[in-house]
């Protein structure tokens, strides 16, 4: 269908009115929302008296007040007196580093695995039980251990292949 004077008349007021393109297409019947659309804008028709659709207002729940802390402040801690020292005390003896923490292997999951932790994958991707090493990582994605892997040096004794030997790797698949 085409345009006629009635009709633009009508797509006139309808889009005056608010409607959108497609509501005023379904109404004129015979033409497509872009079709209404295009011909809005060779008549040069830009605003209207209202939104196509009214903005919902949202309900937003009030958040409960936080509860107010009524706990006492508690004594000062005391310190744990030491027990008095052995009567036949030899040599003193040096003081014990602090004991490292050693990670265990496959503690971490994609959610908690951080920057500096050994990407190293344990297991199968498809299963809910595969986890990444997780231990502390150096200057690589892995922890020494799985660079020592992942990173093999350089073969020095094998001989590059000639092209005498390219032809004879060919031939076997001839």
């Amino acid at each position: 269908m085409g345009w006629t004077d009635e009709r633009v008349d009508v797509l006139k007021k309808l889009w005056l009115d608010g409607l959108s393109a497609s509501q005023i297409a379904k109404q004129l019947g015979g033409v497509t929302r872009n079709a209404v659309i295009g011909k809005v804008h060779r008549l040069g028709l830009s605003g209207r008296a209202a939104p196509s659709q009214p903005a919902r207002q949202t309900f937003k729940a009030p958040r409960p007040a936080r509860p107010v802390s009524t706990a006492t402040p508690s004594a000062p801690r005391r310190m744990a007196e030491a027990a008095p020292p052995a009567a036949a005390a030899s040599a003193p003896t040096p003081p014990t580093p602090p004991v490292m923490r050693v990670e265990e292997p496959g503690s971490a999951t994609v959610l908690t695995l951080g920057a500096h932790m050994c990407k190293w994958p344990i297991g199968d991707p498809s299963t809910d039980s595969f986890t990444f090493c997780g231990r502390r990582a150096s200057e690589s994605p892995y922890c020494q251990e799985h660079a020592r892997v992942a990173y093999q040096p350089a073969q020095s004794g094998k001989k590059k292949a000639g092209p005498n030997d390219l032809a004879r790797s060919l031939r076997r698949y001839i």
